[in-house]
């Protein structure tokens, strides 16, 4: 019996809803499978957890984390609580204190879901983002200064690495490496970025000496966004910084037909710590509550961190089940369904259970 240790954060909002039905589906995964069991621990850290102790989380909440295999989060942040305390106090705390340098969002359209782009279908669209998450745009230094008067300053500081950098490209080229198409297209905005971005270009070549069978470009950020749209098929694997990824990785979600499909997996390639899994649609508490949050994107993430765990079996075993009941047209609002959560779950461990491979 393999047991692995998960630690479930749902945090806020729709958090809760959708970490509930991946726990669900993770059961129902160890019960088919026999010999694998997930052993899931949940905290209760989040803007609630703020408002009780003004804190998002314990101070000693990365040592509770450290003895997981994996972390399961749902979302953060609230109406009530400003953003920049939210994200900064519990999310980047875990991503940076982890070194979760590789933040992975792979996108497809899936079969029942219709993308906005015309013309497009399934297989047309089908991507992996890899976004640095340790440094970058969010680094968090900088500061202000002369609050308050008029000549107030404030200091974002963007700081690219040799060391950040050259991980995330040789990241980016394996996993191009590993797909059918290798094929890499490397994100810049070194036109106007004359001194971090140069660098991010230039050891993007270097690293890509390593790897003669990927076949690489290199994109303008802005110039992406239109590619993005007009030309999907001529993407596969797809790097870029901390900022570019978070925005383009949400411009990739809404074209493959909502965020609510839409993974991510925060990862330590070394292993030294707990990776962390989230699905990328946010706390959305405008429908928190309602019971027709799409567990989707949550299942996805679930079946990469069976992936990292080495449950390759489990991992295909859940995306079947998912492109099955997606297919079948048991699908909630935000993609043009009227199934709830629950529905929709209870769709998916049955097509788990049923399945005959």
């Amino acid at each position: 019996m393999r047991t692995y240790k998960i630690a479930a954060i749902p945090a806020d909002g729709i958090g809760p809803e959708v970490i509930d039905a991946g726990a669900e589906v993770l059961s129902v995964l160890a019960q088919r499978a026999g010999d694998v069991r997930f052993d899931v621990t949940t905290f209760d850290w989040g803007s609630d957890y703020y408002k009780k102790t003004g804190k998002m989380m314990p101070e000693d909440g990365l040592e509770q984390l450290k003895p997981f295999d994996a972390i399961y989060f749902g979302a953060v942040g609230a109406p009530d609580v400003p953003d920049h305390i939210t994200l900064w106090g519990l999310r980047l705390p875990i991503c940076q204190g982890f070194d979760q340098y590789a933040n992975v969002r792979p996108t497809k359209i899936i079969p029942g879901v219709t993308s906005p782009l015309r013309g497009v279908d399934v297989g047309d669209l089908d991507w992996v983002i890899v976004r640095e998450n340790s440094e970058g745009e969010y680094s968090g230094h900088g500061g202000r200064a002369h609050r308050g008067m008029p000549e107030e300053v404030g200091t974002e500081v963007s700081i690219f690495t040799r060391v950040g950098v050259t991980r995330i490209m040789r990241y980016a080229f394996q996993l191009a490496q590993s797909r059918p198409r290798k094929l890499l297209t490397v994100v810049t905005k070194s036109n106007a970025q004359r001194f971090g971005m140069v660098m991010w270009d230039e050891i993007a070549a270097e690293v890509a000496k390593e790897f003669p069978d990927v076949t690489w470009d290199k994109m303008l950020v802005d110039a992406m966004t239109v590619r993005m749209v007009k030309n999907p098929q001529s993407l596969d694997t797809i790097v870029a910084t901390n900022l570019h990824a978070d925005i383009l990785s949400d411009l990739a979600g809404a074209l493959a037909g909502s965020l609510g499909v839409a993974p991510t997996a925060n990862i330590d390639p070394e292993r030294r710590f707990p990776s962390m899994f989230e699905p990328i649609h946010g706390s959305a508490f405008d429908i928190t509550g309602k019971g027709i949050a799409n567990p989707v994107a949550t299942f996805w993430t679930a079946s990469q961190m069976l992936d990292h765990l080495g449950e390759a079996e489990a991992s295909a075993r859940l995306m079947r089940a998912v492109e099955k009941v997606c297919a079948e047209g048991v699908l909630t609002p935000d993609v043009g369904g009227k199934a709830t959560t629950k529905e929709v779950t209870a769709a998916v461990c049955e097509a788990i259970r049923g399945e005959n491979i």
